[in-house]
């Protein structure tokens, strides 16, 4: 087997770097925030060992991916149209893809847009909701939780970039990546949220301070704002996604989420993906809850790894 190779292709009008591995069928694995390819590097090589050509960029705004300039290029219609371009680029015209924060929702609306191109879909830590009609998200958000919740301190550009400088980049990632509270993210008045997220002073067994200084470098590099820009984007894309109001996702979906993610039972979330509302706006799914935090791919990477093993077994080659 090959190691993970690196490159850099065009597509959508922007230079986008991706990390490979394997032949067979693709499989296409979208990141979060704060991270890049990186967090999928265990399961590149399983799933690259077990018969399928891996694929995970940068999405734009990350790592050795471009990062546009303006919050109105960090839409919905940019991500999808960056991985249909890199489809196209391959060769291929489905794939199977795995999301997971950022990366699912990029996922979700990958399947709503354009279905044809999804063979299957694996989700993990953000469910798909149905649009509003009364109330952009954005905005929502802020009604609802105030200027202290994360999203909300994310909205004017460079506030986040000015409160997380007044730490390295090493100390900014472990506040995200190792949070284990279950509560919303939200600071108390007055406070920014990166003041309020703790550095825990011993590390998980799931990763390494070299793992971590991985993203801390590629962060160095890049800056947080390409970043950033997604959650900027959050009301252009509720009026943009207009047209798909009320409709139903339909690929096939495994979702998994962790029991101890953030806000998944103060939020209503359990009760929403075990219930109706979810189920109907997503046919052929299934759910598949883990003992785990909001990085599920790293923290039960071995897990993670089998479920969606299984669930592409699902999908033989035609």
């Amino acid at each position: 087997m090959n190691e993970v190779s690196h490159r850099r292709i065009k597509t959508n009008g922007i230079w986008v770097h991706i990390a490979e591995q394997g032949r067979g069928p693709l499989v296409l694995l979208l990141h979060g925030f704060p991270e890049i390819w990186y967090s999928w590097r265990h399961q590149i090589s399983f799933l690259a060992n077990h018969g399928y050509h891996v694929v995970a960029p940068d999405l734009r705004g990350y790592g050795d991916s471009d990062s546009p300039f303006s919050p109105s290029s960090y839409t919905f219609m940019h991500y999808v149209g960056d991985i249909i371009g890199l489809l196209d680029h391959l060769g291929e015209q489905q794939a199977f893809v795995v999301g997971h924060d950022v990366g699912a929702a990029i996922a979700w609306h990958l399947s709503l847009f354009t279905p044809e191109r999804v063979k299957a879909s694996i989700n993990l830590g953000v469910a798909y909701f149905d649009r509003n009609p009364n109330a952009k998200l954005g905005e929502s958000l802020i009604r609802t939780f105030g200027d202290g919740f994360y999203i909300s301190q994310f909205q004017e550009p460079g506030r986040a970039e000015r409160t997380f400088a007044r730490y390295d980049y090493l100390t900014v990632i472990k506040k995200f990546l190792l949070i284990t509270q279950t509560d919303n993210l939200i600071a108390p008045p007055g406070m920014e949220i990166i003041d309020y997220l703790e550095t825990p002073s011993r590390l998980p067994p799931w990763i390494t301070e070299e793992e971590l200084q991985v993203y801390a470098d590629k962060f160095q590099e890049s800056g947080f704002t390409g970043a950033l820009n997604y959650y900027r984007a959050l009301d252009l894309n509720w009026e943009l996604t207009a047209p798909w109001q009320g409709s139903k996702i339909r690929v096939p979906v495994k979702f998994m989420v962790g029991e101890n993610d953030i806000g998944f039972d103060i939020n209503g979330i359990r009760q929403y993906i075990e219930g109706n509302v979810f189920r109907n706006l997503i046919p052929d799914l299934e759910v598949v809850m883990l003992d785990g935090h909001h990085y599920l791919q790293q923290e039960k990477h071995h897990q993670v790894s089998e479920e969606i093993l299984s669930f592409l077994a699902k999908f033989p080659p035609e």
